[in-house]
């Protein structure tokens, strides 16, 4: 078995124990919420009935963790729809069966396991439509049990907000159908088993949100993508367990989330150093596979919105659009599920950053530069971001070689100078517009601290007009032109880029 294949295996037991221990988890929250309910209603719940609540949590623990995933669901419900009917016959299955073995020996248990029914099903659909199965990484790591115990009060409160809307239209559906699901209001019966469905409904959903908390704290845990520290690995090949995982493991897996944020880590911070200096090795083919497994993301989200918005600097492409109506402007919804992958995109972006101001000082063998990576990931960068401002309807037009020229022998531009169509105009006030603004708010900050650690070098080559021959690539640009490219990194320069 080689380095890579070992590697891969050893990370994936990792993800394997962590999910056993979630499993395992899961069932003291629950436990507890079963034994609370008991003291405040009756001891005499039989054990059948604490096996069957517990089962029914396992249910919803199972599929909640197959729906779970990293990477933005396509779909308006979940990854796909097999998956999402799934959670949500799985949902409310388990309500009925949790509220069935609550309701214990009622004469109107089935009209209690239907209500159950009904609020899995209002539940899976809350927790479908507002993507909560995309797992959201934390920027500050914490302790896990601190980190789960940090979020009782949200999940509490979340789940009375639920169980009180689900029992109210549930109450309301119910009333609506014929015998057997109906009877008299009238009864002293009648309102002690809404006192018992309000209860048991709170209780279940306190444990689903407990559970689905449980899961985030568990499978958003930093993984560490090294050998040990000190043994013949860490000297000869620190980076291959991580690049190996970037590589050669599913895109969309949790696997790839993980390595990028280990990746990111390792970048941004100090506490590493060991494993940051193995990017920069002699031969600099480490430090390129790195930089090519970040900017690949950062490529595929500018291709795809140059797709999705067009390219502004085609003057037919301009005309053709500003004669558009709104509702015939360019389609973002075809495009904008991109937006919703922010976290992947900052890692990538804020790590090809780190490492190419890391560079300046650490990179005694200059690999960075020698090996174009410093002009690839700004020109890259720089695309993303005109890519990312064109999709919400900032323009940016060239100027004339006399109008760009400033006082000190710089030239400038002006970034807003064109008109912004009516098109342009509904995509900015559309729903994506805080995703499109905090990825382009996290490219500007990459850029610019490139262009701090850089400056010096930067203003000289700029006088000598040799600024875009060392940071921007020759090749066509993934969007716009390389023209474009040179006059936004000059507004870097200058710190006059917003």
């Amino acid at each position: 078995m080689s380095g890579g294949s070992r590697s891969r295996s050893r990370v994936e037991l990792v993800l394997k124990n962590r999910f056993l221990r979630y499993l395992i988890w899961q069932s003291i929250p629950s436990s507890l919420i079963f034994i609370t309910l008991l003291s405040l209603s009756s001891p005499h719940y039989p054990l059948c009935s604490f096996l069957l609540f517990l089962s029914s949590n396992l249910l919803f623990s199972l599929t909640l963790s197959s729906i779970a995933t990293p990477h933005p669901p396509r779909l308006p419900l979940s990854l796909s729809l097999s998956l999402s009917l799934l959670f949500a016959a799985a949902a409310a299955s388990s309500s009925a069966l949790s509220l069935a073995s609550l309701a214990r020996a009622s004469p109107h248990s089935a009209r209690l396991g239907f209500r159950g029914f009904l609020l899995g099903s209002l539940f899976s659909l809350h927790y479908l439509f507002n993507r909560r199965c995309l797992l959201h990484f934390p920027i500050i790591q914490r302790p896990p049990f601190f980190s789960f115990k940090m979020g009782l009060p949200s999940a509490a409160r979340r789940a009375l907000k639920l169980s009180v809307v689900a029992f109210v239209s549930s109450g309301i559906f119910l009333e609506l159908l014929p015998h057997p699901f109906k009877y008299s209001v009238a009864t002293t019966r009648f309102f002690a088993d809404q006192i018992t469905s309000f209860a048991a409904s709170f209780a279940i959903f306190l444990s689903w949100e407990l559970t689905h908390h449980l899961h985030w704290v568990l499978h958003t845990k930093r993984s560490i993508f090294a050998p040990p520290k000190g043994s013949a690995a860490a000297e000869t090949n620190p980076s291959e367990h991580l690049l190996s995982a970037l590589e050669e493991s599913n895109p969309t897996s949790l696997l790839r989330y993980l390595a990028y944020l280990d990746l990111s880590m390792v970048c941004e911070n100090n506490v590493d150093n060991w494993r940051r200096a193995g990017f920069f090795e002699e031969t600099g083919e480490t430090y390129k596979r790195v930089v090519a497994v970040c900017l690949r993301p950062l490529e595929h989200l500018a291709t795809k919105l140059s797709e999705g918005s067009g390219n502004t600097v085609d003057k037919a492409t301009q005309l053709s659009n500003q004669l558009l109506s709104p509702t015939e402007a360019r389609p973002d919804v075809k495009y904008v599920e991109e937006l919703y992958n922010f976290q992947l995109y900052a890692w990538c972006s804020r790590t090809v950053a780190s490492l190419t101001a890391c560079s300046r000082k650490e990179d005694k063998f200059g690999v960075a530069q020698l090996s174009g990576s410093n002009a690839a990931v700004v020109s890259t960068l720089l695309s993303c971001l005109l890519a990312v401002e064109n999709f919400m309807g900032k323009k940016t037009n060239l100027q004339s070689p006399n109008q760009l020229l400033g006082p000190a022998g710089i030239k400038w531009a002006t970034v807003n100078s064109g008109r912004v169509d009516v098109a342009a105009g509904k995509r900015r006030s559309g729903p994506v517009n805080s995703k499109a603004y905090a990825i382009a708010d996290v490219l500007k900050t990459s850029i610019y601290q490139i262009v701090f650690a850089f400056h010096d070098e930067m203003l000289a080559g700029a006088k000598a007009s040799l600024l875009e021959k060392d940071w921007v690539t020759s090749e066509k640009p993934l969007f716009g032109t390389r023209e474009m490219l040179i006059q936004k990194l000059r507004l870097f320069l200058d710190f006059r880029a917003t």
